[in-house]
Parts: structure tokens; sequence; C-alpha cells
């Protein structure tokens, strides 16, 4: 198994890679606008693109590539599968791009990867909703474009299609659950609910389908090794997520790039449900009167609270039994598929501060 830093510098080489293919991307997404010879459109969308698409980790893309290269034999590793997987790794950012877009708007959000949120810039305002939904038709041209006529191909595209699904419904979830903005009912914060939502938000388009649109490219046609992928990565990525909850509340704004405010959006987050399960009645007064409230003194006695609750503790074991637990499932693995992918992409978040 790769230790931490040979695994960190096949990630930054792997950046390099994804990155020296990115104009080619951005001439793929803006080609139907120049193809309608429409240029002011054209000129928008490389705006849209390069302010809002390639200045994130590429978590999901290098995911993507490092699953790929560790399913085929090294004679599938051509120059072109290369470039068609970092293609493919491209697609997945920009269907992530294209949630956080949606995303930052619905949470009011000020901050995303170190810069304003892109309807915050130059007044972009509400027009960003039709941006973001940009972003998610220009990755189903890219998809059509480099894979129509390849066997993946249809599988590749309901892959996307499904987990961009689940994704919007757990992000409706999401939204009902901090009542739409508006005070938010700390009756229904429950441990299921708040699963449900990190399962159909955030880990199926984190490691499912950067692993399933992998698969598909290598080839695998094996039902068993789709599941016990998927059983994987939904737990890695219930990690990821309760680690980002953890991070919006405790994390250094600098290092993560944007400003946490689940506390006063009302977010049922991992923090919130713990403390409501270890509240007493005094402390749950004070998060019914404090928590989804826009009030930076309120913030600051929920954040207290927290404290007191001895959360920041309870994360750190929290986060060491499930590495740990994570791992034992990997080793359990029985279909063929290589238990080191899955072993690379646990430690690779593990600890992580951003």
């Amino acid at each position: 198994m790769a230790n931490c830093s040979n695994m960190a510098q096949i990630s930054k080489e792997e950046n390099r890679e994804m990155m020296a293919i990115w104009p080619d991307i951005v001439q793929d997404i803006t080609e139907a606008a120049r193809n309608l010879n429409i240029p002011d459109v054209a000129k928008w969308m490389e705006k849209v693109s390069q302010y809002t698409v390639p200045k994130g980790k590429k978590l999901r893309g290098l995911t993507l590539i490092k699953v790929y290269k560790s399913l085929v034999s090294n004679d599938q590793l051509t120059e072109d599968n290369i470039r068609l997987v970092q293609i493919l790794a491209w697609c997945v950012e920009l269907m992530q791009t294209y949630i956080l877009v949606l995303d930052d708007i619905q949470d009011h959000s000020l901050l995303r990867r170190g810069q304003p949120c892109w309807h915050l810039y130059s007044n972009v305002g509400e027009a960003a909703v039709n941006d973001g939904v940009l972003l998610e038709s220009a990755m189903y041209y890219i998809i059509r474009k480099h894979f129509k006529g390849k066997e993946c191909y249809v599988n590749l595209v309901e892959t996307f299609q499904d987990i961009i699904f689940k994704t919007l419904m757990g992000q409706c979830m999401d939204l009902y659950s901090s009542n739409f903005g508006k005070k938010p009912n700390l009756d229904l914060f429950t441990i299921d609910r708040h699963n449900t939502i990190i399962e159909i938000k955030t880990a199926y388009y984190t490691y499912v389908l950067p692993t399933f649109a992998a698969m598909h490219f290598a080839g695998i046609k094996n039902p068993e090794m789709f599941r016990q992928a998927k059983i994987i990565a939904l737990e890695i990525g219930h990690m990821f997520q309760v680690q980002d909850d953890y991070l919006d509340c405790f994390g250094d704004t600098e290092i993560c790039g944007k400003n946490g405010i689940d506390i006063q959006d009302g977010k049922c987050t991992w923090l919130i449900v713990v403390a409501l399960q270890r509240a007493t009645f005094e402390q749950r007064k004070i998060l019914e009167e404090c928590y989804g409230v826009a009030d930076p003194e309120k913030i600051k006695r929920v954040k207290k609270l927290f404290i007191d609750l001895d959360l920041p503790k309870i994360y750190s074991i929290y986060e060491e039994e499930k590495y740990n637990m994570t791992n034992t499932r990997i080793q359990q693995i029985s279909c063929g598929l290589p238990q080191s992918i899955f072993f690379d992409l646990l430690r690779t978040i593990y600890h992580r501060t951003s």
C-alpha cells in the first residue's frame, strides 16, 4: 500500500495532467455555442467555466482516474484511454460544480474555493441558476462527443443521470430539514435522517459516481463488483460528509476555502444531531432559541455549546472508529476488486483539514 506522501505526490501529478487538458475541455464546453454562431454566449460560458470549475481539489475527478488505473492492465493505459478517463474526470467535476453553483444560491453562501460564490461575482445574481444548468448540459455534451459509440456510453449516461437525480433529492431533503431557510424543527434532526441526507446528497456523487464511471469505462460487467464497490464507496462518503459537517463549524476558512454557515442555515448536520442526543433540557432550549438564526451572538452560543458538550473530542473518536470500521469492510471485499483502491481513497481523507 502506498504511503501518504507517495499518494500525495501521485495526486499532484495526476492533478497537473488533468489541468493540462483543461483548455480542451473549455473548447468542448463552448463548442455548441460557437457552432450556433453565438460568440457572446460562448464567451460567457468560458467565463463561467474558468471561474467555477478548475479551482477545487478535484477529489472526485482524481478518484475516477485512480480507480480506473487500478482496474485495468498496463496495456490498456494507452495515451487515448488516459485522455478519455481524464475527460470523464472533468465531467464529474462539471457535475459537482453544477450542483455547487445552485447549492450556494439556495444556502446564501459567500465563499466557494477561496473566492466569492459565482452568484455573488460581478452581480451575476440569479442568472447563476441558468449558468449552473449550462454546466450540466455541457457535461452531457462532452460525454456524448467523446464516448458515443463506445460500449460504455449508455451505462455512463445512465450512471450520471441516476446519481444527479439522487443528489437533487438529497438537496431537497436537506432544504426541507432546514425548513427552507426558516427556523428549523429540531425534532426532525435524527441520526436516521442525517444518514439518509449524507448518503443521497453527498456519498453517491462523491464516491459512487467516480467509482462506477471508472468501472464502466474499464469494461467491468460483474454486478457483484458494483454491489460491493457501492457499499464501500458509501461508507467512505459517509465519513467524508461528517468531516465536512465538523469542518464547517471548526475548520479554518483559509484552509477550507469556504465560510461555515451550517449553524445559521439550520442544517441537519452531524454536530447538531449529536448535540441534541447529549443536551440537557436547558441546553436544548439554547439550541431551539439559537440554531438556524443568522445572529453572530447566537451562532457563538451554539458553537460554545458544541464545545461544552465535548463534540470535538467525540468527533475525533468517531473519525477513528469510522476509519477502522471501513478498513475492515474493505478487507472483506471478495469479488475480485483490488482492495488497494479503497484503502487509498480512505487514506486520502483520513484526518483531512479541508
